[in-house]
């Protein structure tokens, strides 16, 4: 830790070498720049089963059940148990060390689904998965929480969260080249080689995130040659600055605070209803590779398959980018929160329509209602930059709350799914669409009641 040198009138470092500018761009250049990489990363790794079973890997292994909606369930099964336990143990353990290590681990276990034979060393491999995944995501939102100020955090985290949407970008262009360019090299289907390019890239982001990752304002990563003691220094300036708590290990203290706050209901509950609510948009290339032509045969390439939902993903980061700068420039959270629940209901119902009267609804209508989905997927940066508007004093407790958020929506999602989405009924499913688009009504109207209660009833002690 750096000896900090202190102002005695305030107890705040005071710091002249560098300057906030500098600073910024320096955790942009390294910490920012990491978490992007590693998202677009675990993005393609966590969704990769989608692009290889739709190339190759369900035909290959005899996958003709519910064996595609098994294995979100599965991984979903080892991310909720890990999750809240990786949250505590992130403000115990060097960020440096545990994020870093953790991906290294899931970047072998990727590879190992190369030599997969059936589907249950699938799903043994894809607990592993959600076991050291589920730091990532969850782990980043809260460093970002302790190093951006409130006119900085909602961009970073929008920029970081768009890299979801790149990795599933990134997905299918891969995915698409190594079908058609490694299919059948030494013997191994292209399938099997998206899963060894994946793992070797893991790996290696993994290694760099040692020296990449600034760890903690008041306790500095000490291999972060590119981070000095008065960017340090600074760091704390800030943080006093605004408001905001210095990053403290969990403690049981405030486990107990955590669980007597109201907002650890409500905040997990409205991140449940905008996930869940959006994710059909997940099952586009399922649509796409139902489409029959006029005599019968698949409509779309399997390389189309793949490619077509690029589009729908460079939409949804242009968006996520626009609602965080708007979010930031006029300092306003729960009302683009509302505004993107209430768009939601537009594609939402589009599908449900269309799912329920297939022989009279034109397929333009679901090619509309999947691009429209896309405009919507950037509550989260929104959501957890009012988490930490709304406490910024007590890091603990913000921690615990996005990791239960997540844990709550992946608890949801390893049940929901199979009943939502089930892959015997697509692309016409029964209940999806109708239950997504109440789920994005209800978000409004609590996002909407939670502002009002918050200022009068409710407010953070």
């Amino acid at each position: 830790m750096w000896p900090f040198s202190r102002n005695d009138a305030t107890g705040v470092p005071a710091v002249r070498s560098v300057t906030g500018k500098s600073l910024v761009q320096r955790l942009d250049m390294f910490l920012l720049t990491f978490g992007c990489i590693s998202q677009v990363i675990k993005y393609l790794d966590q969704t990769n089963i989608q692009n290889a079973y739709v190339s190759g890997m369900k035909e290959e292994l005899q996958l003709f059940g519910l064996e595609l909606n098994y294995f979100t369930t599965y991984f979903n099964i080892g991310y909720c148990i890990m999750l809240i336990p990786s949250q505590i143990i992130l403000t115990h353990v060097r960020p440096s060390y545990w994020l870093p290590g953790l991906e290294i681990t899931w970047g072998v276990l990727t590879g190992l689904l190369a030599i997969v034979t059936s589907a249950n060393q699938v799903y043994a491999i894809r607990v592993f998965l959600g076991l050291c995944e589920s730091s990532a995501w969850p782990g980043m939102m809260t460093l970002l929480m302790h190093w951006y100020t409130p006119m900085e955090l909602a961009k970073r985290m929008g920029f970081f969260h768009s890299c979801q949407a790149l990795g599933g970008l990134f997905s299918g262009a891969l995915q698409a080249s190594v079908s058609t360019t490694l299919r059948g090299a030494y013997g191994m289907s292209g399938w099997r080689w998206l899963f060894i390019v994946n793992g070797v890239m893991t790996v290696v982001v993994g290694a760099i995130g040692l020296v990449m990752l600034p760890d903690y304002p008041n306790d500095p990563n000490p291999r972060a040659v590119w981070f000095t003691k008065q960017h340090a220094e600074l760091s704390l300036e800030r943080l006093a600055r605004h408001g905001r708590g210095k990053p403290s290990p969990v403690t049981w203290a405030g486990v107990k605070r955590t669980l007597r706050s109201w907002i650890t209901v409500i905040i997990p509950f409205l991140y449940c209803c905008t996930v869940i609510g959006n994710y059909g948009v997940q099952y586009f290339e399922l649509f796409l590779k139902s489409r029959p032509n006029a005599d019968g045969s698949q409509r779309w390439t399997t390389a189309e398959v793949n490619a077509i939902p690029m589009g729908g993903r460079a939409i949804q980061i242009a968006f996520v980018w626009i609602w965080a700068i708007i979010s930031d420039c006029m300092q306003i959270r729960w009302q683009l929160i509302v505004a993107q629940c209430t768009l939601a209901l537009v594609p939402t119902l589009m599908m449900s329509i269309w799912s329920a009267l297939p022989s009279q609804m034109s397929d333009t209508t679901a090619y509309a209602g999947f691009f429209l989905n896309f405009i919507v997927l950037g509550t989260a940066p929104l959501l957890f930059s009012w988490l930490a508007d709304i406490i910024p004093q007590d890091p603990e407790v913000r921690a615990l709350v996005v990791g239960v958020a997540i844990a709550a929506d992946y608890a949801v999602q390893a049940w929901s799914n199979s009943l939502m989405w089930p892959a015997t009924e697509a692309p016409y499913y029964r209940v999806g669409w109708k239950v997504s688009a109440v789920l994005m009504l209800l978000a409004a109207t609590m996002v909407f009641v939670l502002h009002v209660a918050d200022a009068k009833y409710f407010r953070y002690v």
